[in-house]
């Protein structure tokens, strides 16, 4: 699939970012004591080595899951497109974080033991996946860990609520990467202890391949 424009592209996350500017406060209060300690986990336990990690949280928002891997006393770096996500992750969770959209990563090579993409990557077309996937391999270590939750359907794409949302199908998801040069762990749904209908999100663990994308 040819990747989108790049003006198009700077028009989607601008767009999908300004949602977020404008409900920054409503989003914290709304998502500050949702339980996601079984997404934490699924990343911590694929981790190789002792620790502490060095773990990026994509799309960190306000901070509230950065102040948990700090408290558990790894090396947490926030990143996140949004200016006001951005003060308010610093300010919550006392840790360093970056401000980059999604569509224009600029991550340094092999830095992270484990990347943190909870309910994130459903704002990048399909059409530029190959190219953030590919990013954020490269900025793992070897061997190491991503973990993504997606609100999973049936390939639908396009605005939804003010902000631009890819609705994957599990099988489609993992294809995307394994094609990007991912292992995968496991995976499951959310929230637990549910019927499968009343499963939204998708949630799978990858180790970084030692091959490099096809």
């Amino acid at each position: 699939m040819a990747e989108r424009p790049d003006a198009e592209l700077e028009r989607i996350a601008a767009q999908t970012l300004d949602h977020y500017e404008r409900s920054a406060e409503a989003f914290w209060e709304g998502t500050r004591d949702h339980d996601v300690q079984q997404n934490i986990a699924a990343l911590l336990r694929h981790l190789e080595g002792a620790g502490p990690f060095s773990i990026l949280d994509l799309g960190c928002g306000p901070g509230r899951d950065l102040a948990t891997f700090r408290s558990l006393g790894h090396e947490a770096i926030g990143v996140d497109g949004a200016a006001s996500f951005v003060a308010m992750a610093r300010a919550h969770s006392g840790c360093e974080v970056w401000q980059q959209n999604l569509l224009a990563l600029g991550l340094p090579a092999a830095r992270f033991d484990g990347i943190f993409a909870n309910a994130v990557l459903q704002h990048v077309p399909e059409s530029a996946l190959a190219r953030v996937l590919g990013e954020l391999r490269a900025a793992l270590k070897p061997r190491g860990v991503l973990f993504s939750s997606i609100p999973r359907g049936h390939g639908e794409e396009g605005w939804s609520s003010g902000r631009y949302s890819v609705y994957h199908e599990p099988a489609r998801w993992q294809r995307h990467g394994v094609e990007a040069g991912f292992v995968e762990f496991e995976h499951y749904y959310r929230p637990e202890g549910r019927p499968r209908e009343q499963q939204p999100w998708f949630a799978s663990v990858w180790r970084r391949g030692d091959d490099p994308p096809r």
